[in-house]
């Protein structure tokens, strides 16, 4: 089967944050938005369908989550990523981001520990802040190219009382699909010092030939405190319609999760979110392949005209995501000058780097999730800038 990335579709008009929120971000709408992480894709045919049969039933109430709904999900964790799982360790929640702020509350105390490994995804930060908890922070390290776990400092901190690991898996927005060999590492630290690992996993479909992600729960003992975020969202452009999944196989730790979210009155029991997360999860794969082909041909892209026309900008050479974290350091710019030089100059709505912590200083993410003609021009509204400095 063949599928159009290519093909542009308007999305003004349908306040969309990625385009109707440029003035409030950026300061302008003169920006191609290649931000926050949607992407500008249709869905996939058959959760198009999913969603325009339920709207046809005129009547939209309160609705129950259908047995179907994780026989979907079960199915796709078994045949896509080898993991099986059982029914009653399935917990709904509206998103990733409402689950984070759950688990920081019932797995650690006031002022209590919770470790974030920076840079990364901002929410991970505000769930502990808000909540009152104490964020202690477990730099990546950049090795060469790539990154990698600090061991040694994970321990300590797990050593001096922390009690949640929150783990990005694959990465955002460095991009590493992380081994089984370094999860496992991560892993025995947690199991030595009792902490709870909240395993973020939203992008565990989207990752490149040569590249396998494993569940941190598929590597997961009987008594381990391993709690996986999971969601069709990012896998097949849907995060709008907020419906995401926490597989929380011990007993204990899954009713201290719901009554957190049972306290805020927490549901997501949206009929089209629903409708999606099933067709999603049961529509089979020819699309994701298709999309996974195309993202892939962008990063080439990127990578290929960069080092060409931009070399001062170098790329982390992503193993996941349609996310890439671009080095700036080279460019001579402080935060503050990088960002209005993408926004001002070259007119390119960017993520700055350190929104995902000091640790995202002189980098930038870009989002490839968009047709290659939008990249391109992109990436030749850089190049021109920085040629006419």
């Amino acid at each position: 089967m063949s599928f159009d990335f290519d093909t542009p579709i308007p999305r003004e008009g349908t306040d969309t944050s990625k385009y109707g929120a440029r003035q409030a971000i950026f300061g302008t709408e003169d920006v191609i938005p290649l931000w926050v992480a949607d992407m500008d894709f249709a869905a996939p045919g058959y959760v198009t369908a999913a969603v325009k049969a339920r709207a046809e039933h005129p009547i939209y109430g309160y609705t129950e989550y259908p047995p179907r709904l994780a026989d979907s999900l079960i199915a796709w964790l078994r045949g896509r990523h080898g993991w099986v799982v059982e029914r009653e360790w399935i917990v709904y929640t509206p998103g990733v981001v409402t689950g984070l702020f759950a688990a920081a509350t019932a797995y650690a105390q006031a002022g209590e520990g919770v470790i974030v490994q920076s840079p990364v995804y901002h929410p991970f930060f505000s769930a502990v802040t808000v909540t009152g908890r104490k964020l202690l922070l477990n730099p990546l390290i950049r090795v060469g190219e790539r990154y990698r776990f600090d061991l040694e400092s994970l321990e300590q901190l797990a050593a001096q009382g922390a009690r949640v690991l929150f783990l990005c898996s694959p990465h955002n927005p460095v991009g590493r699909v992380w081994t089984r060999d370094e999860l496992s590492e991560v892993l025995a630290i947690a199991r030595r010092y009792g902490l709870t690992v909240l395993s973020d996993e939203i992008w565990a479909d989207l990752v490149y030939p040569g590249h396998k992600h494993t569940p941190l729960g598929l590597l997961a003992g009987e008594n381990d405190a391993v709690i996986t975020a999971v969601a069709p969202s990012k896998t097949f452009n849907i995060p709008g319609l907020g419906l995401s999944a926490f597989i929380v196989p011990d007993a204990g730790r899954r009713a201290a999760f719901v009554h957190t979210l049972e306290s805020l009155h927490v549901e997501a029991r949206n009929p089209f979110g629903i409708a999606a997360f099933e067709a999603a999860y049961s529509g089979g794969t020819d699309w994701l392949d298709a999309l996974l082909a195309y993202l892939a041909g962008n990063r080439d892209f990127v990578v290929d005209y960069l080092a060409r026309h931009v070399p001062a900008i170098k790329v982390v050479p992503p193993e996941g995501t349609y996310l890439l974290w671009l080095d700036c350091r080279e460019l001579g710019m402080n935060d503050a000058s990088l960002k209005r030089f993408f926004i001002e100059q070259a007119r390119v709505g960017l993520s700055p780097g350190v929104l995902f912590g000091a640790a995202g200083s002189g980098y930038m993410r870009l989002n490839i999730g968009a047709p290659r003609a939008t990249i391109a021009e992109a990436l030749e509204r850089i190049a021109r800038a920085l040629h006419g400095r």
